[in-house]
This record gives structure tokens, C-alpha cells and sequence, in this order.
């Protein structure tokens, strides 16, 4: 009771002469269920934390989930256990490790006994915002389930279910709010749990913890010998696309998929949250998948399955209604069975990559123009000659005057450039050259040219051209050789990445192909 704060609710207003035009108002109004339903009064409780997270500035989608979107969640979660979930008092334990006030536990509490009257749900969640969780306290008291189940504080720093496994867990984690502040526990336990902590696979970038989130519930699973569990969270597209291969987002996706969790993603609507109108997915993700569904992952478009407000609430001007709903998770369970243009069924290697360095044979020639003359004379190890004793000034004037004779003259290896430069530098009785020096007149004189021969080193071997360097992501279940050799010889890539695969390119590739298959990287 002490987190609701009422004293300083009912002082401030007191304080303004305000408290008892508050109660008068409330006093006139008939509030009780006959009148007003429990899923109308979840919406009038929903429309003033949205007025008053635009007041404070909150974060998108941090407070709360709109009911229709929690009953989809609910459905996507449950849909496949139906026939687990009836009998003799089945008892399951359900987790929110961003739980709010409870709504998603208290609609799951719901579906549960409304499927099986004497189903015994237990409800377990933390929070970080001490109203809220005093809210949600209140709510499983009032239900008769155990209030103390509901912990407050921080998930990722401060684990409050830490010895405990869940038959079910979902939650709508905050978009894109970043971690910075907890950086230095999460980075810990990363470090010295390694996988047998919660954050092992990976950690995302420092402006995103969504996927921290889906890691802790993760963590929570049971094991599959005991029952497994099923998990759905709701993601912004971030956790979809960010990170190139093995950074942290990808490496955790890598490690979801790999491990065969993944069950499938389905594809909201966009302007379904009351403080944002971004394009949100459900994320399911379970470790006793179907017989049929093992290895695969399946997409389901559910963008198309909304109706119009007839009055919008902030961001919020479309919703899911009963049909919606029912469309969706019947989309969702019979995935595998369905030919529908909006379920997409994919083998998991599907979403693997091997990155590879793909490399363009260094082509050069060396040639001298006045503006190269110019460069040379601006380069810092020929001014220091002309600032130097008489003999730095007279090799500096030796140097120039070579370079002047070689006006218009062209070689088409280093070698042969540099001999006519030496012999040139004599004819003006300057007996060789610095390191330094030919140094700075050979990278003057090096002009990249697409018709020139290829340059190789001591071994005969092709040089790459690092200005040409480009990566490329080589799926999973194509070989790497067969992908370069498409690219060669079908031009089956745009003609940028085609042009640096050419056949010239060949001996530069294949050092990659090796290198590929030893770090055999995976986005």
C-alpha cells in the first residue's frame, strides 16, 4: 500500500483546494461492473496512463499493451497445448518478467479458466515501477492468488525468480530503451556465467535490451524432460534486422535458431499501441516444438488483420476484434498444414549466413604527370630534403628534375617504373634512392586502371585491390564455391558485386573460400 503513494496523492490536491471537486465528480459517477464491464474499465484505465506517459515524456510501449493485443498473445501462447491444458485441475505457472499491472497475467489467468474451470494458474512477475507493481500486487490479491509472486525491481540486474522454471512466460518489454545504466552487472554476468548464465549467447547493443529480455525468459524454460516450456514476446522490427554478423543481436538470433526455439514470428499491425504507431512481432519461442515443426520457422503476415477505430486513442487507430484474433492464431497453429500467401514455412538453415571478404585483383600501372610531379614535391620526406644540408637540397632537386624528364611516360609493373626511375635519378648524377623516398614516388605514380595487368606478389600470387574490398553473406544451404561460381559465371548478383567477382578476381577468391569455411561466421 505504501507504493501507491496515497498520501501525497490525496495531500497535493487537498494542498490546491481540488480534493473535493475530485471526489464529487467520482461520486457521481456509476462505476460498478453492471454498468460498466471490466474489458470498458480496462480501457478507461489504459487511456489515462497513455494521457499521462505523454506527459512524462515515456519511452514508447513502456507501460502497457492494449487488451486485443494481449488476447492475441494469450492465443498464440496457449493455442497449442488446448488439449494439456483441460482434465483433472491441470496446474501451470505462468511468468511476465515485465509485467506492468499485471494485464497479460491476468488475461492469461483468464483464457486458462475459461478453458478449464478447475485449471489452477499460477502467476508470477516483476516490476520495476513501484505504482505499477503495487497495481499488479493488488490484482493477483484480488484473485486470490499469491501477491508475493509479483517482485519489485530491475529483471536483468536483480533476477527475482532466479531459482524457478515456467510452464509459460510472454511479455511487451520496452522498445529500443537502452541498458547503459545496468551495463556494468549485465557485462558481469555475461563475463563470468558465460552460458550458463542468463546473457551468454550475446549482448545487443547498448541502445536496444530487447533482446536481454528474451534472453532472461529464456533462462526461465523448463527443461524439456520437464514438460518444456512455451514463450512469446512482443518486438519493434530492431531485434529482427540490427547487428551484422557476430555482433551480439546476431549471435543470440544464431543461437535461438540453432538451438531449434525458434517456432515462428508474426507480423502486426502497425498503429495498435496507444503511444506509438510502429510495426510490432510476436516472437514464439519454445523448446518442445510439434513433431512437424521441428527445424523450421515459420512467418506469418498478420499485418492485413485489423479494423478502424471509430475514435483513435493517441497512436492508436486500429484494433483486433474477436474474428482477428481467431484468424491469427489459427494462422499461427496450422502453419505447417496451411497454403496461404500469409504463412511462410522455412527450413532453419534458411536464416543462416556464412560471411565472406570478397576480393578484386589489384590492377595498376605507374605512371607520371605534372600533377603527380606536384604530389611528390608536397610529400613530407622530399620537403624535408628541401629544407635540409646542400646534399638533401641537391637530391631533392635531382628527384624532381628525374620525375620533370618522365612527364608522359607510363610502366605497367613496379619493377619496371622503379628501374626507369633509378636510371633516370643517374642521368641527373643522383646515385639511388632513400626507402622513403621511392616510397612516396611510387605511391604518387600508382594510378588503379581496370585494363592494366593484374599486380602479384614475390610468389606470382594476385594481389587484392583494398579500395575494391566488399563482403558478402553466403546462405547456409548454398556451398561457398558454388556461390562464387554463380556469381562468376551466372551473374546472379547485382553488377556491383558481380564486377568484383570477375575471372581475374579468381585467385584473390580463393584465399577467401578458405577463410570462410574456418570461421564459418553466421548472421
Amino acid at each position: 500500500m505504501e507504493k501507491y503513494r496515497f498520501d501525497e496523492q490525496i495531500s497535493r490536491p487537498d494542498e490546491a483546494g481540488l480534493l473535493y471537486l475530485v471526489l464529487g465528480k467520482f461520486a457521481g459517477l456509476d462505476l460498478r461492473p453492471e454498468v460498466v464491464p471490466n474489458h470498458a474499465m480496462g480501457y478507461v484505465f489504459e487511456e489515462l496512463l497513455r494521457r499521462f506517459s505523454e506527459l512524462s515524456n515515456e519511452t514508447a510501449g513502456e507501460h502497457f499493451t492494449p487488451r486485443e493485443v494481449i488476447r492475441l498473445i494469450v492465443n498464440l501462447l496457449f493455442s497449442e497445448d488446448s488439449d494439456v491444458l483441460t482434465g483433472a485441475a491441470p496446474v501451470r505457472s505462468i511468468y511476465d518478467p515485465a509485467c506492468g499491472t499485471g494485464g497479460m497475467l491476468n488475461i492469461s489467468d483468464q483464457y486458462l479458466t475459461r478453458l478449464d474451470a478447475k485449471a489452477r494458474p499460477e502467476m508470477f512477475g516483476q516490476e520495476i515501477n513501484p505504482e505499477t507493481w503495487a497495481i499488479a500486487r493488488s490484482d493477483l490479491l484480488i484473485r486470490g492468488q499469491d501477491p508475493e509472486r509479483i517482485v519489485l525491481g530491475n529483471t536483468l540486474t536483480a533476477d527475482g525468480h532466479a531459482d524457478k522454471r515456467f510452464d509459460y512466460a510472454l511479455a511487451n518489454p520496452p522498445f529500443g530503451v537502452d541498458w547503459n545504466k545496468s551495463a556494468t552487472t549485465i557485462k558481469a554476468e555475461a563475463a563470468s556465467l558465460g552460458m550458463d548464465g542468463r546473457f551468454g549467447a550475446g549482448l545487443p547493443r547498448v541502445s536496444d535490451g530487447s533482446l536481454l529480455s528474451l534472453q532472461q525468459m529464456i533462462a526461465r524454460m523448463k527443461a524439456p524432460e520437464d514438460g518444456g516450456s512455451r514463450v512469446a514476446i512482443v518486438f519493434s522490427g530492431s531485434p529482427l534486422f540490427a547487428g551484422a554478423a557476430e555482433s551480439g543481436e546476431s549471435n543470440i538470433r544464431r543461437w535461438i535458431i540453432e538451438n531449434d526455439w525458434l517456432e515462428g514470428i508474426v507480423a502486426l499491425p502497425d498503429q495498435l499501441f496507444y503511444n506509438t504507431g510502429i510495426s510490432t512481432y510476436v516472437w514464439i519461442v519454445t523448446n518442445r516444438k510439434r513433431p512437424e515443426r521441428r527445424g523450421t520457422v515459420a512467418l506469418i503476415d498478420a499485418r492485413g488483420e485489423w479494423s478502424k477505430m471509430r475514435k483513435s486513442l493517441g497512436d492508436k487507430r486500429k484494433l483486433l476484434d474477436d474474428d482477428h484474433i481467431a484468424a491469427v492464431t489459427r494462422l499461427s497453429a496450422d502453419a505447417p498444414l496451411l497454403a496461404d500467401d500469409r504463412v511462410k514455412v522455412f527450413d532453419n538453415d534458411t536464416f543462416g549466413f556464412r560471411r565472406i571478404t570478397v576480393e578484386r585483383p589489384l590492377r595498376r600501372r605507374w605512371t607520371v604527370t605534372a600533377e603527380i610531379v606536384e604530389a611528390v614535391a608536397s610529400a613530407k620526406p622530399v620537403v624535408a630534403l628541401s629544407v635540409g644540408d646542400d646534399d638533401a637540397r641537391r637530391t631533392h632537386e635531382a628527384l624532381l628534375g628525374a620525375l620533370t624528364d618522365l612527364v608522359g611516360t607510363a610502366e605497367e609493373t613496379e619493377a619496371a617504373f622503379t628501374e626507369r626511375l633509378l636510371n633516370a635519378c643517374t642521368a641527373r648524377k643522383q646515385i639511388g634512392l632513400a626507402p622513403g623516398l621511392k616510397k612516396a614516388v611510387l605511391a604518387a605514380a600508382a594510378v588503379t586502371d581496370p585494363d592494366a595487368p593484374v599486380v602479384a606478389n614475390k610468389k606470382g600470387e594476385a594481389l587484392p585491390d583494398p579500395d575494391l574490398r566488399d563482403n558478402g553473406k553466403v546462405p547456409l544451404v548454398e556451398d561457398v564455391d558454388a556461390y562464387v561460381d554463380r556469381l562468376i559465371h551466372d551473374g546472379g548478383e547485382p553488377d556491383a558485386t558481380r564486377r568484383r567477382c570477375d575471372r581475374a578476381g579468381r585467385t584473390a577468391v580463393r584465399g577467401t573460400r578458405r577463410q570462410a569455411r574456418r570461421r564459418d561466421r553466421r548472421s
